[in-house]
């Protein structure tokens, strides 16, 4: 897509001329492209499961600088034909307080993006069942993926498609390391346990920093994510800070970590369901090569 033209898509009307942002809108739809290609995100099976007539995706939009930054990269490439999927947008209104109901859906219409908007008080729901002083945030997030999963069935959608990026993935590795017991994080792709969804997660390589900057350089108009009152804990945050920490005192620090996800070797943890230690032994003295 050259800007230069007149032939480009409303998103990215008025968007930054200067080098620096160039760059940034470059490297973000580089790494979204790199994302959806290393981890299988485009399916044949999905095309077959659809009737032929081609994979046809959820984008869940928040209102937030990493849903905008998501949206953007997606609709650039499948703009230069580099994404054949298509893309239905959608916000789930959860009937928070204060949720500005219109900012979305005139964004959206403004910018001739295909979308669908749902409401459903969940937010009634959670406060009910939630004891006070406790976050509001894993009943809700449930409660949420269970209405994205029936939205994505009724509109035909081979994948729900989330705007989790690089930070999110390195907070909650580390959230299942310390408190979890467990090397695990949210990964680039999922398949539910219906078997039926791809969850996916695009964003995967792209850094927090890089959605913030984006989103506000574009203008978009974001939601803020505190509405209803309840973060995600002292835990997240804790983490995020520790993060903060290392990435201040050693630049770079988050990338050389998130790369570690990406060049796990199970011959050197301890989990005996991912490597043979059983079989592992030495050969006998005055034997080379293999075992018969």
């Amino acid at each position: 897509m050259l800007d230069e033209t007149d032939d480009i898509h409303p998103l990215f009307q008025g968007a930054p001329s200067t080098t620096e942002f160039r760059k940034l809108r470059k490297r973000i739809v580089r790494e979204v492209r790199d994302a959806v290609e290393r981890y299988g995100m485009i399916f044949p099976a999905a095309e077959a499961a659809a009737g032929g007539r081609g994979a046809r995706w959820l984008v869940c939009l928040s209102g937030g600088k990493d849903s905008y930054t998501l949206l953007a990269a997606l609709t650039e490439l499948q703009w230069r034909g580099l994404l054949p999927v298509e893309i239905l947008a959608c916000n789930l209104d959860q009937g928070q307080p204060g949720f500005p109901a219109t900012v979305l859906p005139d964004f959206l219409a403004r910018m001739g993006v295909p979308h669908r908007i749902e409401y459903q008080d969940t937010y009634s729901i959670v406060t009910d069942k939630v004891p006070a002083g406790r976050t509001y945030c894993a009943l809700c997030s449930r409660l949420r993926r269970g209405h994205l999963y029936r939205i994505a069935r009724e509109e035909g959608c081979s994948a729900v498609v989330l705007g989790h990026h690089r930070d999110d993935i390195l907070e909650t590795f580390f959230l299942n390391l310390f408190h979890g017991g467990r090397l695990a994080t949210m990964p680039p792709k999922l398949l539910n346990e219906e078997g039926d969804l791809l969850v996916l997660r695009p964003l995967a390589h792209v850094a927090e920093a890089d959605c913030d900057r984006f989103a506000r350089a574009m203008n978009y108009p974001i939601i803020p994510c505190d509405l209803c009152g309840s973060q995600d804990g002292l835990q997240r945050q804790q983490v995020k800070a520790i993060l903060d920490g290392w990435e201040a005192r050693s630049p770079g620090r988050r990338q050389v970590i998130f790369r570690s996800l990406m060049n796990a070797r199970p011959s050197h943890l301890l989990d005996p369901k991912l490597f043979d230690f059983m079989s592992l032994a030495c050969r006998p003295p005055g034997t080379s090569g293999e075992f018969e």
